[in-house]
């Protein structure tokens, strides 16, 4: 899946992964591999990304919006 996170300024993050968490308005939730198309507000919370290397990144934000689609995710934070 490729990942970009974004906020107004600039643009945080780009890349391959196989699991995103975010922090959801109303919970917590995972995006993997051909999840079903989603747009979703998000909370103030940490992201939990995997790369396809294994490697695991966090990224704390304060809220935002989150758009899936034929695994292609986009984050928009209001900041990172």
């Amino acid at each position: 899946m490729l990942l970009e996170i974004i906020t107004p300024g600039k643009h945080i993050y780009s890349g391959k992964v196989n699991l995103i968490q975010l922090p959801g308005t109303k919970g917590s939730f995972e995006i993997l591999k051909n999840h079903a198309p989603i747009i979703s507000a998000l909370d103030k919370g940490k992201i939990k990304v995997i790369e396809e290397s294994g490697e695991t990144l966090f990224f704390e934000i304060q809220g935002g919006v989150v758009e899936n689609k034929d695994n292609k995710i986009i984050v928009l934070a209001e900041s990172v």
